[in-house]
């Protein structure tokens, strides 16, 4: 019953919920949360698409303004989130053959370059200053060049300080970093490639800054292997060396990790260990003083048996896209004395924290602003930040009072700061069952008599929701 619940409450929120709901009491709306607010949504049916995937973002250098970018199974989507309580959907870059459930979106300067599993993708290179000036969106973007020296690949690998993109999982190079010189981005070509270890899932290059003098200023390639994690020189694309491997005890799947803000330690999840092992979510941590000689340091497992699938490092937090439990912040500022701790999540999916491979695929936590993208499979695109820190000038709820609730015959609405445009009632089900457009009304009443005893949400000026209990 309490599933149903939930179900219900979110089919809701995935079509009238997209901005400001406060963390209050360990909800915000219907999603769990702890110490994060959602300060927007945009469902699938807003992008005409069928599921959603990975997710990365672009400042714009010039103006300074956010964009969202959303794998689709249909395309990517992109997003002005620089208001990001009304994000503006700016328009779609379909797919360049076939929709898939896999596609992948890394930036590079001022270019998206995306990849896809379906069959003959390759890379499409995508202009992002064409954001600038969109007119009458959503619009059908094309891309500005297409790079197809492969077909499928699962994911694409960019270091922001050298101009290679590293296509993994792809046909060629028995499935290991396909590397494409990208210095001119509208000309990509190839610059080699490394298939010794074989099959790549995902990775992180990085010019090499750790505590490991003898590899000072290479680059580096840490490659999640399907079996082991390899740990690879890349600084000449032509002629890749093999550094060292990773391996641990109870392999499910290598599936995608990352280095700390130091590149000491580096924490990889395991997408079937959860499944093959009866486990809760574990984090694999490495320490990586000697990359010659890499070794465990520790393994953290969370609260549910929920499948961790990508996670980041933005100053000593760990932004993990936890599927069914949503998103977990957690805190690795100790993890040197093996101390590690959650301190925030946001559950993009309240049905449950089952292990299964439903809700949150991936996030980006780098924008300046603390804005936090979490894109998800069933839902959409969800803008999230820490609770308090964008101020009552944002979030209204202090604005409005809304009482008797439980309500029997009516219900009151009083503003304090500002006039009341539009109120919604909406069912459990989520039918509309009541709508009216006020003019310079601060105070309003609401009959209610005439509707079923039972939950109900409330919407006011398209931005403000509450539950309602008619008794």
């Amino acid at each position: 019953m309490k599933n149903l619940y939930f179900k219900s409450l979110a089919l809701i929120w995935t079509f009238i919920a997209f901005s400001q709901t406060p963390c209050e009491n360990g909800f915000a709306g219907v999603y769990p949360c702890s110490g994060y607010d959602l300060v927007s949504q945009i469902a699938l049916e807003t992008f005409s698409a069928n599921s959603g995937n990975d997710s990365w973002g672009w400042t714009d250098p010039q103006t300074g303004k956010e964009y969202a970018l959303m794998g689709l199974d249909n395309g990517t989507a992109f997003i002005d989130i620089s208001n990001p309580t009304a994000p503006v959907y700016l328009g779609k870059l379909p797919t360049h053959t076939e929709a898939s459930s896999w596609r992948d979106i890394k930036v590079y300067g001022n270019y998206a370059f995306i990849v896809s599993e379906a069959s003959d993708h390759g890379m499409q290179v995508f202009d992002l200053t064409r954001l600038r000036n969109v007119n009458n969106s959503p619009v059908t973007f094309d891309d500005d060049a297409h790079y197809d020296g492969f077909g499928n690949a699962h994911n694409i690998v960019i270091n922001d300080d050298k101009a290679y993109a590293y296509a993994v999982g792809t046909s060629t190079y028995d499935g290991g970093p396909h590397i494409v010189d990208i210095a001119d981005p509208l000309n990509p070509s190839l610059a080699g490639g490394y298939s010794a270890s074989k099959y790549t899932h995902d990775a992180q290059v990085v010019t090499y800054a750790g505590p490991d003098n003898e590899h000072t200023d290479k680059e580096i390639f840490i490659g999640c292997n399907e079996e082991e994690v390899v740990i690879v020189d890349v600084t000449n694309p032509s002629s890749p060396v093999l550094i060292s491997t990773i391996t641990y005890s109870n392999t499910g799947y290598p599936h995608q990790g990352w280095l700390t803000d130091n590149q000491r330690y580096f924490f990889l999840g395991d997408e079937l260990d959860e499944i093959d092992f009866g486990l809760n979510t574990r984090t694999l941590i490495f320490d990586l003083q000697d990359l010659d000689n890499p070794a465990q340091h520790q393994e953290y497992f969370g609260p549910t048996a929920a499948i961790d699938h990508n996670g980041y490092f933005n100053n000593n937090q760990f932004y993990l896209s936890n599927y069914t439990a949503g998103i977990k912040i957690l805190d690795v500022s100790n993890v040197a004395s093996q101390s590690i701790s959650e301190i925030g999540f946001f559950d993009t999916y309240p049905e449950n924290s089952n292990t299964e491979f439903n809700g949150s695929w991936s996030n980006y936590p780098f924008f300046e602003s603390g804005n936090i993208v979490v894109s998800d499979i069933q839902r959409g695109l969800f803008l999230i930040n820490k609770s308090g820190s964008l101020g009552t000038s944002v979030f209204t709820q202090e604005d409005f009072s809304i009482f008797p609730n439980p309500a029997s015959s009516y219900v009151n609405i009083k503003s304090t700061s500002q006039n009341i445009k539009s109120v919604e009632l909406y069912s459990v089900l989520g039918q509309k069952v009541y709508s009216e457009e006020f003019k310079n009304k601060n105070e309003i009443q609401i009959k209610i008599n005439s509707y079923k005893k039972g939950l109900y949400i409330l919407r006011i000026n398209n931005t403000f929701t509450r539950k309602l209990i008619i008794n």
